[in-house]
């Protein structure tokens, strides 16, 4: 499975990004997320296939969620994430 993926920055909290495929755009997004969300920002746009690397998400769990629901919400990471990467 290959599809050309939107990945969207939230305008309200920083580092949650918004995965979507990009011939759906976000119209398979909720509206109630899309109002938590904030305006979507088009970060980037890019192909994800399975054996692609993503920095802080498993790409299979990307495609299956956008499969399934439309699209994937990546949070931001744990404070204690954080701190733990700067050790």
């Amino acid at each position: 499975m290959k599809i050309i993926c939107s990945v969207y920055r939230s305008s309200r909290v920083d580092e949650m990004y918004l995965y979507v495929d990009k011939k759906d755009a976000l119209n398979r997004v909720p509206e109630t997320l899309l109002t938590s969300f904030g305006k979507p920002v088009l970060a980037m746009t890019l192909a994800l296939y399975p054996e692609r690397k993503l920095a802080r998400a498993d790409v299979n769990a990307v495609l299956e969620a956008i499969a399934q629901k439309g699209f994937y919400l990546q949070m931001p990471p744990s404070p204690e994430t954080d701190d733990a990467a700067a050790h």
